[in-house]
């Protein structure tokens, strides 16, 4: 969510720049005064036993500016650098959402990091406050209640006044749970204020500067991190990108005149997805894309009719609003997503019901699957990101989008129907500046074909910045992390350990395309992983950057049944 306001030439010279770490802890002058404070005490443990994780609690202020009223706790979690006698330090890394649960997705991810990463790097993450493990939003007395909330609103889009109003009446009886149970926690959890105990988190591991790595909604708290602890900033970067133009309104007062994922684009952007995910399954076969109609053009007429067979009449729960939000959320992984989405999409248009997608395996942590209710995303993302409060106005938008977007316009309209009665606002909002100048640059990952965060947004996040590099990943699917392009790890890999930045104008391909081929074909195919139109130079070709596996499960991929604080996550 990235304003578009600096110059062009002011951006040539930030990217021209070429600049290299003098050690993994270099200070800069001018830095942001220590807090008062005191650095939590972190007493890290086997999270289980013969766990490779270590788990830790952290106490922190909920509000900072009273620091001696109420505190929290943070959950945290840490996987030791792997290489004996080659670790720098700490990175520290958050997945998401907003209420990605770092000690759950961590572990899951964490085969995802580059080698050198994982070999160099004590990795650390943790549950946000207000999410997952922390001391956490909860607006119900018990899992039944919560479930049984749950199944009384319509999945994914609502069609028509009646599923509409039924949505909308869900979510104020929502809101007026929340406000009974906890008014003063909803208040207080704030990107700004996660970013506040982010930097209790660097000090408490006794990391004079930041090494960070932030995915998708993680990209705004880092950004809001780079400028209020400028000075604090080792190595940061930002995959899969919110422009925080988009998220905060541009910093206005008025009451917005759309959502905050309309702002971003994401409605286009999950279209122009869809559109390559038919057109590429109807170029191959059956068997490699079940849902193939023997031709692009013919592929995107079957998904048009089967969208029309299931509003009028829907397969089992299989809903039309159910199966676009699993059409959205099924393009943000490659491999295997797109084979598994494909698989159901086939399923539906016979009539049948798809089988359930297998869990993730648990990680080896105490609590695998906590609880990440709705009101832990819409806590943040209602009381952060200015949204249209009155109800009456999201058909509207909903139409608009839908003739710019198709089915995708439709999701993200309605992916922010928690807002309407919301009844907080965040205490502390950070809403810029967003150009203060940091220690050391920030790299910042863009996916041409991102379905929840534009590749725009990626663009306007690198102007935004005062010393930003962007690094292009032609691909698909939502952030590099899990889907992979050994092009990008090498690059990332190396700015983690020295800073050394992509040559400006890079572009990175993905390792492999979403389907096969119908016929094996020669030469060079479509993302083949190599270092693209930004070459390495001799010095870092030299170094041994190694491809790892791909993700076993999404940067949101937790345990739990899919709500909508996965499916908000831009």
């Amino acid at each position: 969510m990235l304003d578009r306001r600096r110059c062009a030439a002011a951006l040539a010279a930030v990217l021209t720049c070429s600049t290299v770490l003098a050690g993994p802890h270099l200070n800069a002058a001018g830095s942001t005064p220590a807090p008062s404070v005191p650095a939590p005490k972190l007493d890290w443990r086997a999270c289980v036993q013969g766990s490779p994780f270590d788990c830790a609690t952290a106490v922190v202020p909920l509000d900072y500016r009273k620091p001696a009223g109420r505190h929290i706790e943070l959950a945290v979690i840490k996987r030791k650098a792997t290489g004996p006698g080659r670790r720098i330090g700490t990175l520290f890394f958050n997945p998401g959402g907003p209420g990605g649960p770092g000690t759950v997705q961590m572990p899951q991810n964490y085969a995802s990091f580059p080698r050198e990463v994982r070999e160099r790097f004590d990795i650390v993450s943790w549950d946000p406050r207000g999410v997952g493990n922390s001391t956490a939003v909860n607006c119900f007395a018990n899992p039944q209640e919560a479930a049984a909330w749950d199944a009384g609103k319509p999945v994914g889009v609502p069609v028509g006044a009646q599923q509409r109003a039924s949505l909308i009446g869900a979510y104020r009886d929502l809101a007026k749970r929340c406000e009974r149970r906890d008014p003063e926690l909803l208040r207080h959890v704030s990107t700004a204020e996660t970013a506040r105990d982010l930097d209790q988190l660097r000090r408490a591991v006794g990391e004079p500067q930041l090494t960070y790595l932030g995915t998708s909604y993680g990209t705004f708290l880092g950004a809001t991190y780079a400028n209020l602890f400028p000075a604090k900033i080792r190595a940061m970067a930002l995959d899969s990108n919110i422009d925080p133009q988009a998220w905060t309104n541009h910093a206005s007062d008025a009451a917005p005149r759309s959502t905050t994922f309309l702002r971003m684009g994401t409605d286009r952007a999950a279209a122009a997805v869809l559109d390559r995910f038919l057109s590429l399954c109807g170029s191959t076969t059956t068997a490699g894309c079940p849902f193939s109609a023997g031709g692009a053009q013919a592929t995107r007429g079957k998904f048009d009719q089967l969208m029309q067979r299931l509003r009028a009449r829907p397969v089992g729960e299989w809903t039309y609003g159910r199966t676009v939000a699993d059409v959205v959320s099924g393009l943000y992984f490659l491999r295997p997503g797109w084979t598994n989405l494909a698989e159901r999409l086939q399923k539906l248009w016979q009539g049948q019901v798809p089988a359930a997608a297998p869990l993730p395996s648990a990680p080896p942590v105490p609590h695998p699957n906590p609880y990440l209710g709705d009101e832990q995303a819409s806590a943040v993302f209602c009381g952060d990101s200015p949204n249209p409060r009155d109800p009456a106005v999201y058909p509207a938008l909903e139409e608009a989008a839908a003739a710019r977007a198709g089915d995708a316009g439709r999701y993200w309209t309605w992916a922010a129907a928690a807002c309407i009665s919301w009844p907080a606002v965040a205490a502390d909002r950070y809403r810029g500046p967003w150009n203060r100048p940091t220690a050391h640059p920030v790299l910042v990952i863009g996916t041409t074909y991102d379905p929840a965060t534009p590749y725009a947004d990626a663009q306007a996040m690198a102007r935004e910045l005062a010393d930003a590099r962007l690094l292009t990943h032609e691909g698909y699917g939502h952030t590099a992390l899990i889907n992979p392009s050994s092009c990008v790890q090498a690059y990332e890999s190396r700015y983690f350990v020295d800073g050394t930045l992509p040559p400006a104008g890079t572009t990175c391909h993905q390792d492999k395309p979403p389907f096969p081929a119908p016929v094996p074909v020669g030469g060079i195919a479509t993302g083949s992983g190599a270092l693209a139109e930004g070459r390495m130079s001799e010095p870092q070709r030299g170094r041994n950057f190694s491809p790892h596996g791909a993700a076993a499960c999404s940067s949101s991929g937790t345990r739990t049944t899919t709500t909508p604080s996965r499916r908000r996550e831009p």
